[in-house]
């Protein structure tokens, strides 16, 4: 199969299994539900990133992904956004936050890039209060 097919067989396999004839505990599932979860997750994926463990570092990177597609699959199902819709938000906001990229803003430096990012977050998150 080739590799760009890999997210469309992930996302028909949420489907199924959240479907009728799917899994009833992944159908059970809520955000608040898989909080432990992702948290687990995150610490794995930390872990393995400080023991510079690659293959292992893999695995727990496809387990923050299945998170991702479980609180993408729970909110679709109610009609709130799907993983689509994920994935638009976060090209905008990397599009967005890269202007030395992806625009015309000239840069000397990574420090400058971070102070550049700092400060696009704190106008998206003060136009975001209006």
């Amino acid at each position: 199969m080739k590799k760009q097919t890999k997210f469309l067989e992930l996302k028909k396999i949420f489907h199924r299994l959240h479907s009728s004839k799917g899994c009833l505990w992944d159908r059970e599932q809520t955000h608040q539900t898989l909080i432990p979860y992702l948290r687990e997750e995150s610490e794995e994926l930390i872990s393995a990133i400080e023991s510079q463990d690659y293959s292992h570092m893999k695995e727990e990177l496809g387990d923050l992904l299945i998170q991702v597609m479980f609180h993408s699959q729970i909110a679709s199902k109610n009609g709130r956004f799907d993983v689509e819709d994920v994935i638009d938000v976060l090209i905008k906001k990397l599009k967005r936050r890269h202007p030395h990229v992806f625009g015309n803003k000239k840069v000397k430096s990574s420090r400058e890039i971070i102070s550049n990012w700092n400060k696009i977050k704190e106008k998206e998150r003060r136009s975001k209060k209006v």
